[in-house]
């Protein structure tokens, strides 16, 4: 039976000090809870980024602003002073500083802080990929019209990240009507495909989804390799509301309880070889 899960802030799993700062851990679940003290004139690309080998923050964040004033930039440009009580979801992908004199103290209450502040000792992994991609996007956006199809992004987009989180999922990247996702389990790719492909059906929207396990190379903000080629070819194999699912992951989630039926052996682009597809059931 489900049991309730209990841990206090005060006495965190585990803290990581740093130059013009320190956070803390504390994990219960499957969630882990940030709390970060930044000291007037810490900045990420100055004390952080050194420590991980990136030139911008990697790490997705839903932050809590508890006091002081906390500023970030993405790496397009976009910019923003958080205040206190202000809560905000950050993509992968950006600087932060403390504006001001006067310390920060924030809550991380999602994405993908384990992550933080840990050197990047292994340059190449293996993780499952979730790729999606909304179905006939510029055809909608044409109907819509440019105000209703932002609004019907944002909803998409919202959708999308809360489900990656809730699936223990980590966003790479978005292309603007989509996202490609890494998961440490082929089983919590596949199920994170089908309940977005499910939810965004209430925004207005259909997706199709791929879903491959594979080698990768981690770049500063971003991932590499033949596997991401792999799953964009395959996400491009599906119709509106499929999620196909490569041989090789299948073959992870197998006893994990995930139904797929035979989708065919495909030739693709900048491939010598088919790629065996599944078709998850739903």
């Amino acid at each position: 039976m489900s049991q309730i899960q209990r841990k206090n802030l005060g006495n965190p799993d585990e803290a990581r000090p740093f130059d013009h700062g320190a956070g803390s851990l504390t994990r219960v679940g499957m969630h882990t809870i940030g709390r970060g003290v930044l000291e007037p004139g810490w900045r990420w690309t100055t004390h952080m980024g050194p420590v991980m080998g990136t030139p911008s923050c990697p790490v997705h964040h839903v932050q809590l602003v508890i006091s002081g004033r906390f500023g970030v930039r993405m790496d397009d440009g976009e910019e923003l002073i958080l205040e206190p009580n202000d809560v905000a979801d950050i993509p992968p992908g950006h600087d932060a500083w403390v504006e001001g004199d006067e310390p920060v103290v924030l809550f991380d209450i999602g994405g993908n802080i384990d992550a933080i502040g840990v050197p990047r000792e292994h340059r190449r992994i293996v993780t499952t990929l979730l790729m999606t991609d909304i179905v006939d996007s510029t055809r909608l956006a044409s109907e819509l019209g440019d105000q209703a199809w932002r609004q019907r992004l944002a909803d998409h987009n919202r959708v999308v990240r809360t489900l990656l989180t809730r699936g223990d999922g980590m966003e790479v990247s978005t292309t603007g009507d989509g996202f490609l996702a890494t998961f440490g389990s082929a089983a919590a790719a596949v199920r994170a495909a089908a309940a977005i492909r499910d939810a965004v059906r209430e925004v207005g929207v259909q997706i199709r989804a791929g879903v491959h396990t594979g080698e990768v190379e981690l770049l500063p903000s971003d991932i590499g390799g033949i596997a991401v080629h792999a799953v964009a070819r395959i996400m491009a194999l599906a119709g509106p509301s499929e999620v196909l699912v490569s041989a090789v992951a299948v073959g992870l989630a197998e006893g994990s309880g995930v139904a797929v039926e035979p989708a065919g052996s495909h030739t693709v682009k900048g491939f010598e070889r088919p790629i065996e597809v599944y078709r998850l059931v739903a």
